[in-house]
């Protein structure tokens, strides 16, 4: 009998310390809900002035259509710019790893140049176009002192004013936006080389990208040059 309740109490010890563990190491994860952006933090580098979720942030649920990108036999997620891996039963804000590919840039990037070649930057990660691939390759950090955030002079660079007031990221988002219509209309892409047409077209397709643009902006109260 005393043998029998010494292994009851063995056991009831062995759960009990089982759960503080669990406890203790629960309040060492934060699980956040898709919608809580509290403790997002702000990326200033080369005035890209974007909120994104920090490293080793866990959310419960992915946030609405990622991108699913498969890295040597892992599965990341691409969302606004952040990467995510899954972790037990949630997922974690990660660093995109150095090679990975994706067709598409993040909806607000910094374009930034080095040694005079355009390079994307957003959250920590630069990303630079492959025409091999038709897409972008996540690469290292340049050298700093490598950088420049002012464009060489080109044909495909539009000054606008909100003649309204809009923030810097009113006029980020609507600059975006009327980007990506300008795009779909004409197919002139300005982040790739030759907008991405044929050496014939570009000139012609580059006009037209450049009326598109102006006229989505012009209707979201921008002034154009």
């Amino acid at each position: 009998m005393k043998t029998r309740i010494t292994t009851i109490c063995a056991m009831l010890c062995a759960a009990l310390l089982t759960n503080a563990t669990v406890l203790r190491a629960d309040t060492r994860v934060v699980v956040h809900d898709v919608g809580e952006h509290d403790s997002f933090v702000i990326d200033h580098r080369y005035h890209h002035d974007r909120y994104y979720p920090p490293k080793g942030y866990v959310v419960r649920a992915l946030p609405p259509a990622p991108y699913t990108v498969r890295w040597h036999n892992a599965s990341y997620y691409f969302h606004d710019g952040a990467w995510y891996r899954p972790s037990h039963s949630h997922f974690v804000v990660v660093a995109a790893p150095v090679g990975l590919f994706v067709p598409v840039l993040p909806p607000f990037y910094t374009r930034i140049w080095v040694h005079g070649a355009p390079y994307f930057y957003a959250n920590e990660t630069y990303y630079a176009w492959r025409p091999e691939r038709n897409g972008y390759v996540v690469v290292e950090p340049p050298a700093e002192d490598t950088v420049v955030t002012t464009a060489p002079e080109s044909d495909d660079d539009i000054y606008i004013y909100p003649k309204d007031g809009q923030s810097p990221q009113q006029e980020a988002t609507d600059r975006y936006e009327c980007n990506r219509w300008a795009e779909g209309q004409t197919g002139f892409d300005p982040t790739r080389p030759a907008g991405g047409v044929a050496p014939d077209q570009t000139s012609a397709k580059r006009d037209e990208y450049h009326r598109a643009m102006g006229a989505c902006l012009d209707g979201r109260g921008y002034s154009v040059s």
